[in-house]
C-alpha cells in the first residue's frame, strides 16, 4: 500500500485540475487520477474543439450574409479534414501540458482506473491509495438511451473526431450539442435533423429567443422535429433508418449518422461510491454547500460529479474545485458564488443568457420590467448583413437592479458578460448604461438595450 496522501483527485479535466494544483502548489502530498487524456470534455471532447470548429461554419455564415454587399462568396465552402486537423493542433498538445503543470507543483499524475474501496482507500489498477481526503470531479457521460439501436448512435465525442462529415445527421434530443453541432454541419452542407421529444428545445433559455434561433437555423437548413420520440435505430445498407414516433403516428427518417445529444448524468456508476459511503444520484453525489459529501467527510466532489445549485458549465466547475480546494486547505466551509455566471448556445449566431429568466423572476416575487429590442435593424448587425438579433433585460422595477438578460445575435456570447458583471455587482440598469463604450463596437449597444 502506498503511504498517506493527503488528498487523491478523481479525473483530470478543469475542475479537478484546478483543485490538484492548488493544494500540490500548496505543500500537500496530492495524486491525480484519470483513465482518460489529461484535460477534461470542455478542452478535449467539448467546448474548445467546438468552438474552433464553429469558426468554419461563422465564416461561412458571414460571407453568405454579405452575398450582394460586397463580397462574392464562389465556391467557398468548408474543408471538413483540414477543419479537423486545425482543431487537433489545439487538442493534441492538451494531455502533456496539464500533466506538465501538475507534475510542476508536486502532483502525481496516475493513468487508469480508479474504484473506492472504502472510505480512505482507493484502487487504481490494482494498487491501493490511502488518503485523508478525496475529491471527486469525474465530469459526466451521455444519459443512457432505452430504444432499441441505442449502441448505433455516437456521441459528441465521436462527432468531434469525425474524418469526414456525412450529408444526412440526425441529432437526438434539443440541447446544446445538437443545436450546435447542427449549426456547423448545415453550413459545411450537411442536412441535419434535429428530433427532440418536447416541445420546446433549449429549454434553459430564453422562449422567443429561442423561436428566433429556430426560424434563423431553418433557414441555413437545420430541420427541427418537436414533440417526437425516437422509436428504433436500424443499419440499413450503410446508412440507419430511425424510427420515430409523433402525435401517434410512426415513419421512418433514413439518415447517414445518428448523434446523442440527449443530455448526460454524472460519471459516476464505476467509482464504487457505495464502497465509500457516498450517497449519490444522477445529478451528482449529494453533497453540503461547501461541497463535502452529506454521508463521507472524507469526500468532496466538484463539476458534473455534485449536486448543487450551479450550471453544468466549465467555468462553475473550475470555481467548484477551487472553492472545495480552499476548504479542503483551511478547514473551513465556504459554498461557491454562483451570482451572474452566463451560458451560451453557440449556435450561428448565439443565445446567451445571465441571471432569471422572465417567469422564474415574476414567480421570486419581483415586479419585472422587461425590456424587449429587436436588434436586427441595428447598426451592429447591419454592418454584416444580419437581420435575426433580439435582446430581453429584465429589471426590478422596485430598485432598477438587473435580473436577468437574454440576448440572441452576433457576438452576443461576449456582450452578455456585462449584463453577468452587472447581476454579480448588484448593479442597477442606470449605473450599466453609465458605461461609455468603444464605438462603433457591439458593446456599445448595450446602453440602448437599458
Amino acid at each position: 500500500m502506498n503511504e498517506d496522501y493527503d488528498l487523491v483527485v478523481i479525473g483530470a479535466g478543469m475542475a479537478g485540475v484546478a483543485a490538484a494544483n492548488k493544494c500540490g502548489a500548496a505543500g500537500w502530498r496530492v495524486a491525480i487520477v484519470d483513465a482518460l487524456p489529461y484535460g477534461g470534455t470542455c478542452a478535449l471532447r467539448g467546448c474548445d474543439p467546438k468552438k474552433i470548429l464553429r469558426r468554419g461554419a461563422e465564416i461561412i455564415d458571414a460571407a453568405r450574409l454579405m452575398q450582394g454587399k460586397g463580397i462574392d462568396t464562389g465556391d467557398l465552402s468548408i474543408n471538413w479534414a483540414d477543419l479537423m486537423a486545425h482543431k487537433r493542433g489545439f487538442t493534441d498538445p492538451v494531455p502533456d501540458k496539464m500533466e506538465k503543470g501538475l507534475s510542476g507543483n508536486g502532483v502525481e499524475t496516475l493513468h487508469e482506473a480508479a474504484r473506492f474501496t472504502g472510505e480512505n482507500m482507493l484502487e487504481v489498477d490494482g494498487t491501493p491509495y490511502r488518503s485523508k481526503r478525496f475529491l471527486v470531479a469525474a465530469g459526466a457521460m451521455p444519459r443512457p438511451l432505452g430504444f432499441n439501436g441505442a449502441d448505433l448512435v455516437i456521441d459528441s465525442t465521436d462527432f468531434l473526431n469525425l474524418e469526414t462529415l456525412p450529408d444526412r445527421i440526425l441529432f437526438i434530443g434539443g440541447g446544446f450539442v445538437s443545436f450546435e453541432f447542427a449549426h456547423i454541419a448545415a453550413r459545411a452542407g450537411a442536412k441535419p435533423i434535429v428530433v427532440d421529444r418536447g416541445a420546446r428545445p433549449l429549454g434553459g433559455f430564453d422562449p422567443d429567443l429561442v423561436e428566433m434561433l429556430i426560424k434563423r437555423g431553418s433557414g441555413i437548413g437545420v430541420d427541427l422535429m418537436r414533440e417526437t420520440e425516437i422509436v428504433s435505430v436500424a443499419e440499413a445498407e450503410g446508412a440507419f433508418k430511425v424510427e420515430v414516433k409523433s402525435d401517434g403516428e410512426t415513419r421512418t427518417i433514413e439518415t447517414d449518422l445518428v448523434v446523442h445529444g440527449a443530455g448526460r448524468v454524472a460519471a459516476l456508476t464505476d467509482l464504487d461510491l457505495e464502497a465509500a459511503g457516498v450517497d449519490y444520484g444522477d445529478k451528482g453525489i449529494v453533497v453540503a454547500p461547501h461541497l463535502q459529501s452529506t454521508t463521507n467527510g472524507a469526500v468532496y466532489a466538484a463539476g458534473d460529479s455534485a449536486d448543487t445549485d450551479g450550471m453544468p458549465l466549465t467555468p462553475v466547475a473550475v470555481i467548484e474545485g477551487k472553492v472545495a480546494a480552499s476548504n479542503m486547505l483551511k478547514d473551513t466551509q465556504t459554498a461557491p458564488d454562483y451570482a451572474g455566471i452566463p451560458t451560451a448556445v453557440f449556435t450561428v449566431p448565439e443565445v446567451a443568457r445571465v441571471g432569471m429568466l422572465e417567469n422564474e423572476a415574476r414567480d421570486a416575487g419581483h415586479d419585472v420590467d422587461v425590456r424587449f429590442t429587436d436588434t436586427g435593424g441595428w447598426y451592429s448587425n447591419y454592418r454584416i448583413g444580419e437581420t435575426s438579433a433580439a435582446a430581453k433585460i429584465l429589471a426590478d422595477k422596485s430598485n432598477g437592479k438587473i435580473l436577468g438578460a437574454h440576448l440572441f445575435g452576433p457576438e452576443y456570447g461576449e456582450l452578455i458578460n456585462f449584463f453577468g458583471l452587472a447581476i454579480k455587482l448588484g448593479l442597477t440598469a442606470k449605473q450599466l448604461k453609465s458605461m461609455t463604450a468603444a464605438y462603433p463596437s457591439v458593446g456599445s449597444d448595450l446602453g440602448s438595450l437599458l
